[in-house]
C-alpha cells in the first residue's frame, strides 16, 4: 500500500489512531523516498505532525505522548494544541475545535495544506451522516470536495490499514468513545457499515463520484448566480425571491459559507430562505447562535446578534 502527495510542506493530522499512524509511517516513507531522489528541497517532501487533544477521554494524554514520540523518532516537527471540551462535547464541536487549530499550525508555517487519514469507508460513513442531516447534494460529496484539505487514503479500506499496521508493526491507540454507539458515525459503523458487502460499498462510491462530479458543475453555475446575488455581502433580496426554492437553498450555503459561517443544517437553510422570501422590512430573525439575518426592502444581510442592525 503506498500514498502519493505532491511535492511540498505540510501539515499532517495524527491523532493516534491507527488510521493517521498509519499514514504517518506511509508518509515517512514517502519523502524518505523523494529526499533521495530530489535535486533541490523544492522537490521533497516536508511534514509537520500535529495533534489535537480534545480533552474530551481522561486518558487523551496518552495519544499526544505516542503521536510526540513517534514524530521525534522520525526527526519531523511537532505541534500540539489543547481542547479542553469535556466528556460531552458534540462531534462537531470537538471537529469545529480540531480544525481551527490544524488551520492556526497551516498559517504558521506557511503549509500549503492539511493531511488528514480520512479512508474509503469515512468517505461512505459522511455520505450516509449527511444524508440524514438532510445536507442535501452537497452532503454526498463532502469530503472529496473540500480542496483545503488532502486526504491520500481515500481509496484504502479501513481493513488494508489494519492489515497494513499489523504487517509493519504500527504501535496506536485505541480510543475508547469509538465504542459507543451514543455517537451516530459509532452506530453507522457498527450497525450498518459491517454489514455492507463489497459490491455494495462499490455502488455507493459510483454513486458519490458520479454526485461529486455532477455537483462541481452546478457549483460553478451556483458561483456564478451568487456572484450576481451578492455585492458587498448583502444579498439582492427582489432576485433572490424569483429563485425556485432549491435553488435558492443552494445560492444562501454559498452565501453562508462565504461568510465564513459553516455550522448549519437543512432547517436552518430553510428557515433562511422563508426569512429572505416573506419577512417584512426592517425586522430581524435569528439564523443561528450569535447570527441574525437583517431584512431590508432591497437586500439582506448577515451580523452577529450582539451587533446593532
Amino acid at each position: 500500500m503506498r500514498v502519493n502527495v505532491a511535492p511540498g510542506r505540510y501539515i499532517l493530522a495524527v491523532s493516534g489512531g491507527v488510521d493517521s499512524m498509519v499514514l504517518l509511517d506511509l508518509l515517512v516513507k514517502q519523502a524518505h523516498s523523494s529526499q533521495l531522489r530530489a535535486k533541490s528541497s523544492a522537490s521533497s517532501l516536508e511534514l509537520i505532525v500535529a495533534h489535537f487533544n480534545h480533552g474530551i477521554r481522561p486518558d487523551s494524554a496518552e495519544d499526544e505522548k505516542l503521536v510526540r514520540n513517534t514524530a521525534k523518532k522520525h526527526g519531523l516537527k511537532f505541534e500540539a494544541g489543547q481542547g479542553k471540551l469535556g466528556a460531552g462535547a458534540s462531534e462537531a464541536k470537538a471537529r469545529a475545535a480540531r480544525y481551527k487549530f490544524l488551520e492556526s499550525v497551516k498559517n504558521k508555517h506557511k503549509a500549503l495544506s492539511i493531511i488528514t487519514a480520512h479512508h474509503q469507508d469515512d468517505l461512505i460513513e459522511t455520505a450516509f451522516i449527511n444524508m440524514l442531516r438532510g445536507t442535501g447534494r452537497q452532503g454526498l460529496s463532502a469530503i472529496t470536495s473540500n480542496e483545503n484539505v488532502t486526504r491520500p487514503l481515500l481509496h484504502v479500506t479501513k481493513k488494508q490499514i489494519r492489515e497494513y499496521a499489523k504487517k509493519h508493526k504500527i504501535i496506536w491507540r485505541e480510543d475508547t468513545t469509538n465504542k459507543s454507539d451514543a455517537y451516530l458515525r459509532n452506530y453507522l459503523r457498527s450497525q450498518i457499515m459491517s454489514k455492507l458487502k463489497p459490491r455494495d460499498k462499490k455502488l455507493i462510491l459510483n454513486s458519490i463520484d458520479k454526485a461529486a462530479a455532477t455537483n462541481k458543475i452546478l457549483n460553478s453555475e451556483i458561483a456564478t448566480l451568487s456572484h450576481n446575488l451578492i455585492t458587498n455581502s448583502r444579498l439582492n433580496r427582489r432576485k433572490f425571491i424569483m429563485l425556485p426554492n432549491e435553488v435558492a437553498d443552494d445560492v444562501i450555503m454559498a452565501w453562508f459559507r462565504s461568510q465564513g459561517f459553516r455550522s448549519y443544517d437543512r432547517k436552518t437553510v430553510i428557515r433562511t430562505r422563508l426569512s429572505i422570501k416573506t419577512a417584512l422590512p426592517k425586522t430581524s430573525v435569528a439564523v443561528s447562535k450569535g447570527l441574525k439575518l437583517v431584512v431590508g426592502r432591497k437586500d439582506v444581510s448577515l451580523v452577529s446578534s450582539d451587533k446593532n442592525a
